[in-house]
């Protein structure tokens, strides 16, 4: 062999031997895919999805499916370039830069973390979304979601305790807290009324400054709400805000005579306020795959996402544009009836 051919074949074996290497190198991109789908009105594990005691309830029939997204990846677990390049050539996934998912600095538990608060409080949304459509009324106060560590909440306020004064005057707003504790200034003590597990409580705590200069305790409030009966939402390992539009309308269909689905299988996705609008998601195409596959034929659509949808929508799938919970629920009407309008993405 003569010295020029010994030399192309040892670069081309190094060359050959860097590709390899370079293929399961790391990369910051993660990729999303169809994760599972759960009917709302079924079962997960031999229990109910959605249980409600207190009230009267009726059969359903069809399916109310939520839709998911998994994903492979992550700061903790990074995907190799082969696994990023395979990924591109799927039309079923999704590649996305790590950063979309994981913000700088959080890890996957804090994400995770973060999905299951999110959980817990689109829960609580859809339970009120649902009881605002059907006017039966119920009640907000202030609730603690988490304190900050090393702040003077951290330890003494804990997580589902209900805020009812500050310095001895009633409150049921999140941002009047906010205030009154901002009205003292950093080393001043501030009162807070609270209830846990049904005993009233006074806390003290001396307020701190802020990162930027504001008067703080550490505390992270949201809306705790107090329903006339229980609803309970088991889903197991899922989490994230975005099934709220399916849960509340798998807690309407279970609170109303009738069968809201007629018997037919529907998807859908979004974000839900108490007050029934209906919020955008990420991930849509992979949860209408997912739709698709777990054979659904109708999917109702946030208006945030219907532009995407319509480039992404699998044969067979029918988008149907909800921008409130009482439209998705006029639209199903309209549906299995064949009476009344039917909002699509396209019109909107």
């Amino acid at each position: 062999m003569s010295r020029r051919a010994l030399t192309l074949l040892i670069a081309g074996f190094l060359v050959l031997a860097l590709g390899v290497i370079g293929a399961f190198r790391p990369v910051p991109y993660v990729v999303l895919s169809p994760g599972p789908t759960e009917n709302t009105i079924g079962e997960v594990d031999k229990k109910p999805v959605i249980s409600i005691k207190g009230r009267q309830t009726y059969p359903t029939s069809g399916a109310l499916n939520l839709v998911t997204v998994a994903y492979q990846g992550g700061p903790a677990a990074q995907i190799d370039l082969l696994t990023a390049l395979r990924g591109w050539l799927d039309p079923t996934v999704a590649v996305v830069p790590q950063e979309a998912i994981f913000a700088p600095g959080r890890d996957a538990e804090e994400v995770e973390e973060e999905n299951v608060v999110e959980m817990s409080n689109s829960q609580d949304s859809a339970t009120a979304a649902a009881l605002t459509e059907l006017k039966i009324p119920y009640s907000v106060g202030v609730g603690v979601l988490s304190t900050e560590k090393g702040k003077p909440a951290d330890g003494k306020v804990q997580k589902d305790d209900e805020i009812t004064a500050v310095d001895g005057k009633p409150t049921k707003d999140s941002d009047a807290v906010q205030q009154a504790v901002k009205a003292h200034k950093p080393g001043e003590s501030v009162v807070l009324g609270i209830v846990r597990g049904g005993k009233k409580l006074d806390v003290t705590l001396q307020t701190v400054a802020g990162p930027k200069g504001q008067t703080i305790v550490g505390l992270t409030m949201g809306p705790k709400f107090k329903f006339p009966f229980d609803v309970d939402i088991n889903v197991g390992d899922v989490g994230g805000p975005s099934a709220g539009l399916m849960f509340s309308l798998g807690i309407l269909d279970k609170l109303t005579p009738g069968e809201l689905t007629g018997g037919k299988k529907i998807a859908g996705t979004g974000t839900i306020q108490p007050t029934g609008e209906v919020g955008a998601i990420g991930g849509i195409a992979q949860k209408m795959i997912g739709a698709k596959d777990s054979g659904a034929t109708v999917f109702l659509t946030p208006p945030g996402n219907c532009a995407e949808a319509l480039n992404a929508v699998p044969d067979g799938l029918r988008l149907v544009r909800a921008d409130t919970l009482h439209q998705a629920v006029l639209a199903l009407d309209a549906l299995r009836t064949g009476k009344g309008e039917v909002p699509s993405c396209e019109a909107g």
